[in-house]
């Protein structure tokens, strides 16, 4: 395991992030969603690499390898591990995509760090730009169905996992385009993270709005989303979102689901590839 070092906690111990880091060319830096870990790309960290790019994919605090402070939760901290990941590997012309919760570092860091060392920008089933219902935001999500996630997750955080990776992947009674073994598998993953972490993230991509965070993006951007992602619903989420970062274009995958980093993976890649521009 290699790790990058990203400040210190409240308490002044180091805060480390495991990472892994594949293949070579201009680099992919891929930021996993909730409450999963890097081992969530486990199809694009072994597909990206043969097209001559450089995949760099890392666990978020308080997830998988990576240390599991109290605090730190936030967005402005977690844009900032983003920019440590970064500078200590000293990576340049810089896709990055972030995957659901994932997308909020994205835009956080393109506003907070001005985009430095980044040439282009991936939202794939981005929380972006603001989930939360308020006055303000008349269309997002209630405040209920966040509350019912962060109850579910105190009262059984296994039970919970267990029923919340269902409509992640599209599971219903009709259909069930992943397999028993691979909801396990990412029940697995999610429990790597501590309940204090896994809790504290619902509260940040719930309620943090990144309407202001957008617009400073200035480089080529493209957002990826299921039209029947349940988990954070196309309307909500990237419809609204590519009209607030100039230029940005919206690929909408029928029938796909929030987890189509596995259920459309094939596509996925291709498009991924495409837009940076890798070799074939």
């Amino acid at each position: 395991m290699e790790f990058i070092k990203a400040g210190t906690d409240a308490t002044g111990k180091p805060v480390e992030l495991n990472y892994v880091d594949y293949g070579q060319g201009n680099p992919v830096v891929l930021i996993h969603g909730w409450p999963l870990d890097l081992q969530s790309w486990e199809y694009q960290l072994a597909e990206l690499p043969l097209h001559g790019v450089r995949v760099v994919a890392y666990d978020r605090r308080g997830f998988g390898k990576s240390s599991k402070p109290w605090d730190g939760y936030n967005y402005d901290t977690l844009a900032d591990d983003l920019k440590a990941v970064l500078d200590q590997l000293d990576l340049q012309n810089v896709t990055l995509v972030g995957f659901s919760m994932g997308g909020g570092e994205v835009a956080r860091y393109m506003s907070r760090h001005h985009g430095a060392r980044v040439d282009k920008v991936v939202f794939v089933s981005a929380v972006t730009p603001y989930l939360l219902k308020t006055d303000g935001n008349p269309d997002g999500v209630d405040k209920s169905a966040f509350d019912g996630m962060i109850e579910g997750i105190g009262k059984d955080r296994p039970g919970f996992l267990a029923e919340f990776v269902k409509p992640f992947f599209g599971v219903s009674t009709l259909s069930h385009p992943v397999s028993q073994p691979t909801l396990d598998w990412n029940v697995s993953i999610a429990l790597q993270g501590t309940p204090r972490a896994t809790t504290e993230c619902v509260k940040a991509f719930s309620a943090t709005d990144f309407r202001q965070d957008l617009p400073t993006i200035k480089v080529p951007t493209l957002f990826i989303h299921g039209d029947a992602d349940k988990t954070v619903p196309l309307g909500n989420s990237a419809e609204r979102a590519v009209k607030l970062v100039p230029g940005a274009k919206l690929l909408t995958y029928g029938s796909e689901p929030h987890g189509l980093i596995v259920t459309a993976k094939d596509r996925l890649n291709a498009d991924l590839l495409e837009f940076i521009g890798a070799a074939s």
